[in-house]
């Protein structure tokens, strides 16, 4: 089981890099999703930043277990808050079911990493 847990920590890890980037970077389409969603750049920066952090915690929680729980735990509340965005500004599928997926794979990743700890 610790191999699942291994190979989905890394996989979600280069997601939310991929993911986090273009909000730290401050990309244009990214700062014109942030402005059209209430949020500032700077705040956006910072949910990038958040998106590294757990990337980082859930590949150094496959050695130390408590970290990878928590960056399970941000991880999946910060997915589920981008859900509640998207469903609140009534943003097409395309923009919700990403979030809604990775909230569901951090989840799993999370009882993985529970389960193996």
């Amino acid at each position: 089981m610790f191999i699942a847990t291994l190979v989905l920590s890394a996989l979600l890890a280069v997601v939310f890099v991929a993911a986090g980037t273009p909000k730290v970077l401050q990309k244009p389409v990214m700062v014109e999703a942030a402005e059209s969603h209430g949020f500032t750049k700077d705040s956006y920066r910072i949910i990038g930043l958040l998106e590294y952090a757990g990337a980082a915690g859930l590949l150094v929680g496959l050695w130390f277990a408590p970290l990878g729980i928590a960056a399970g735990i941000g991880l999946f509340l910060l997915m589920a808050g981008a859900v509640i965005v998207h469903v609140r500004f009534k943003d097409k599928a395309a923009m919700t079911v990403p979030s809604a997926v990775l909230a569901l794979l951090v989840a799993a990743a999370l009882v993985l990493r529970i389960l193996t700890a």
